[in-house]
């Protein structure tokens, strides 16, 4: 379990920096995906699915589709469309895909060697709110501040 959590936290660090210098922003949204769903795997190997659920789900999922969604409706025109074109090659998606087959092939390993009588400790809903309410309740407050900050320069960069 330990060689999974740092192998799936390489890969979520190296995907983010994939992000950041990315200049595709379809590009960047895979490797955001990628770096998601490591993430999401850090969180289950550290005895969290329903985080690592949550994760999976709501962030990779249903927040990576409105990106694209607001890609698509930018519809920058016929030059961007065929330069993403002349971008888009088997090239581009090697890396996230070797780093993806990585993940699954460890998942798969670690999986294969749990021990049944070995216990699992998990973590429930009721858990994680108390920490997150509790002593974390300022962390949380900072996000979700941070959050809107970026929202409403989001929202400013667009209307111009």
């Amino acid at each position: 379990m330990t060689i999974l959590f740092y192998l799936a936290g390489a890969i979520a660090v190296i995907s983010t920096a994939a992000v950041i210098v990315q200049t595709n922003i379809v590009h960047a949204l895979l490797y955001l995906i990628l770096s998601l769903l490591a993430v999401a795997v850090v969180f289950y190997v550290l005895g969290a699915p329903f985080a690592a659920v949550l994760e999976a789900i709501v962030y990779a999922g249903a927040i990576l589709v409105l990106f694209l969604f607001v890609i698509m409706m930018l519809n920058l025109g016929q030059h961007t469309r065929e330069q993403e074109r002349s971008w888009l090659n088997v090239r581009m998606f090697m890396a996230p895909g070797i780093m993806s087959a990585i993940l699954l092939a460890q998942f798969l390993n670690v999986m294969s060697q749990i021990d049944q009588g070995m216990a699992i400790a998990r973590v429930g809903v009721l858990e994680v709110s108390a920490l997150l309410f509790g002593p974390y309740v300022l962390a949380v407050e900072l996000a979700s501040i941070l959050l809107l900050a970026g929202l409403v320069s989001a929202y400013h960069l667009a209307k111009k």
